[in-house]
């Protein structure tokens, strides 16, 4: 009988030969996310050239603000005092996502540093497509590895064997207008239930500012992340868990699952008080419509608050932060932490830590609080103890890091919903090989029920067929 290593191994590499062939397809088509990025891979591998460093090593991240800064600092304050040249591939998330999984499973050398979470730290390294960097992280005197979030650092480990270290972590929760609630005459609470946030989503609508932002673009950790929150809360599982915690019978158009229910009120509370396009929204999109003032409330990951109180935001103090809403659970919030893992194999392992070591640590911390135009704030949060003891940050950070913190200790990693479910831990996400290509499959026929491209029976019936393709 196999052991479950092995049955797990197997499943990744059964995806991981999906997502190669997939690649293959869109590159044989032509116009990519990959080619874009390549391309911007290569003008900075040249600009580096001619800075003169003495090494150079390629480093896949996310796109979004937080990663544009460490780009911004990254010259000056690391390259300058080690000489070793940084190479970013930077990818939008469900890019970044499969491009590291073929790099991974692989070992082709593509990448010296890759960017994951504590969905792929756990299990690409129990497959042996990470290096365990607990040696390093114990013998770098100025890291203090004891100082990581034990939550987060526990997510990027197995037993001793620590996979990634975290750039910055979160939970997710509410961001509000306060002066549109003000407005209204509305109090948002500060632990809501769905039903009183989608009240309050459908008072504060108008023609010009939406009542509330959600997640809609397909992708497991985009339409997925936020979906799954709601699913965990109203009761609902992607698949039941048999009683070896495998994978079990698929659950998503069931009547009585919560699976249902939930979307159904997603897709309804996008209709009626949604923002435009939002079978196209994200992360991104919903922080500069939040920033601009187009939408009243924003649902979403706690590390946004940062942005948006940035010393040169628009909407800085003007905003409040509630806990992730809930129905039929005490918490509802995620945990996630973008991180850097070094893929095994590496060819310059040194090289790989010293930047790790240096992007993750108590130093960049404070490089980011002082050099970038969005000051304390702005810096990235979630990672490191020491971070919420710094005065200028608990400052900063006043209306929203005590929040932040409750939001990620809280949150439910080990028990998400009402019915069991395989692949513990995890909330947003079920932690198990499959639920990288079903999730993302899936999230492409509810996104089509968000645009109204489909009815909602529709897309949860094909859904179904998806997730139970993994059951079998």
């Amino acid at each position: 009988m196999a052991t479950s290593t092995q049955n797990q191994t197997g499943k990744w590499v059964w995806i991981l030969a999906l997502f190669t062939s997939l690649a293959l397809v869109a590159a044989a088509c032509g116009g990519s996310d990959e080619t874009a990025a390549d391309d911007s891979a290569d003008d900075t591998a040249a600009d580096d050239s001619a800075s003169g460093g003495d090494k150079t090593i390629t480093v896949a991240i996310v796109s979004n603000p937080t990663m544009e800064d460490i780009q911004t600092l990254t010259p000056e304050f690391f390259t300058a005092e080690t000489g070793i040249t940084v190479n970013y591939v930077t990818l939008e998330e469900q890019t970044l996502r499969e491009q590291v999984t073929i790099a991974a499973g692989s070992g082709g050398g593509q990448y010296d540093v890759v960017m994951i979470g504590p969905y792929e730290a756990p299990q690409f390294g129990q497959n042996g497509w990470l290096e365990d960097i607990s040696g390093y992280a114990a013998d770098d005197a100025d890291y203090d590895v004891d100082d990581l979030l034990p939550p987060i650092r526990g997510a990027l480990s197995v037993g001793d064997q620590q996979f990634a270290v975290p750039f910055y972590g979160e939970s997710s929760f509410v961001m509000y207008n306060k002066e549109i609630m003000d407005a209204a005459g509305i109090t948002v609470p500060d632990a809501p239930s769905w039903d009183e946030l989608a009240a309050i989503a459908r008072e504060v609508d108008t023609d010009d500012v939406a009542g509330i932002c959600l997640r809609g673009k397909p992708g497991w950790g985009d339409l997925g992340a936020s979906l799954t929150t709601v699913v965990n809360t109203f009761g609902g599982t992607w698949w039941e868990a048999n009683e070896d915690g495998s994978i079990g019978e698929a659950q998503i158009n069931q009547p009585d699952s919560g699976f249902r229910e939930a979307t159904e009120f997603y897709v309804s509370l996008l209709n009626d008080a949604g923002e435009p396009d939002a079978a196209n929204s994200s992360f991104g999109e919903c922080l500069a419509l939040l920033q601009d003032g187009k939408v009243a409330m924003w649902y979403d990951a706690t590390v946004a608050a940062g942005l948006l109180e940035a010393a040169d935001s628009p909407v800085a103090g003007k905003l409040g932060y509630a806990l992730a809403p809930t129905r039929d659970t005490a918490a509802s919030g995620w945990l996630w932490t973008w991180s850097l893992a070094m893929p095994a194999g590496v060819n310059d392992a040194d090289a790989a830590w010293e930047f790790m070591s240096w992007a993750t640590s108590k130093e960049y911390i404070q490089l980011a609080g002082t050099e970038l135009p969005g000051g304390w704030a702005a810096i990235p949060p979630g990672s490191r103890t020491s971070t919420y003891a710094i005065p200028e940050y608990q400052e900063a950070a006043a209306s929203f890091a005590e929040r932040t913190l409750e939001a990620m200790t809280i949150a439910p990693i080990d028990n998400p919903g009402t019915t069991p479910r395989p692949g513990l831990p995890g909330v947003q996400y079920v932690n198990v090989p499959e639920f990288q290509d079903v999730g993302t499959r899936c999230t492409e026929e509810i996104s089509a029920a968000i645009a109204g491209n489909q009815s909602v029976d529709d897309a949860l019936d094909a859904c179904q067929s998806i997730a139970s393709e993994a059951s079998q």
